[in-house]
């Protein structure tokens, strides 16, 4: 095991069920770009019970801690998000092979928000850290899609495994590559990793 990413043991998704869930997304929601954040952009799979507007704009995004300046001084972007309130599937997206892994997982893990996200060619994230650790279930990918978490880079094929990374430390994501890298993402709120 790689520091700071764990691969869930018995625990694999059909990739190709899972392309197909989201050409059926795709086609029923565009994504959302927390509201004109650029490099950000998601589609939400779980709300809050019966509010529509938990999963738009700055939602999509969630609170994170960074280090803008050369002073390294660390400063809070973004609004706290109470992950736990999240626990209704989107029905829109109740026909598609989604709603089986959010079940899945539901039963494994004591999860937030459950998103797809998009990182577009030759695009990165800002370096930061999160709340909680993530679970990435990789969809489309390429050699050149790396997460980086402190010192350590990791290609996540797209194979139907599911990584757990340790996003409370510094970390980024960027796409060297030509194509899109579109993960499933879940804050798992109940996982601690070994330090």
């Amino acid at each position: 095991m790689i520091s700071n990413f764990h691969k869930v043991p018995d625990l694999k998704f059909d990739i190709n069920k899972l392309r197909t869930a989201l050409k059926q997304v795709l086609s029923k929601k565009s994504y959302d770009d927390a509201v004109g954040t650029k490099f950000i952009a998601g589609i939400s799979l779980n709300q809050i019970p019966g509010d529509p507007d938990s999963i738009k704009g700055e939602n999509v995004k969630g609170i994170y801690w960074t280090k803008p300046g050369s002073t390294g001084k660390e400063v809070i972007r973004a609004k706290k998000i109470n992950e736990s309130a999240y626990t209704e599937f989107v029905k829109d997206f109740e026909d598609t092979y989604f709603k089986e892994v959010y079940d899945t997982l539901s039963k494994k893990f004591k999860l937030g928000r459950v998103r797809i996200l998009l990182k577009e060619p030759r695009s990165t994230l800002s370096w930061h850290r999160d709340p909680e650790p993530r679970l990435h279930i990789p969809i489309i990918t390429n050699p050149g899609s790396i997460m980086v978490v402190e010192e350590i880079a990791k290609h996540l094929p797209a194979d139907g495994c599911a990584w757990i990374t340790n996003n409370t430390k510094y970390h980024n994501a960027f796409n060297g590559g030509e194509e899109d890298r579109i993960h499933l993402v879940a804050c798992v709120l109940d996982y601690k990793f070994k330090n």
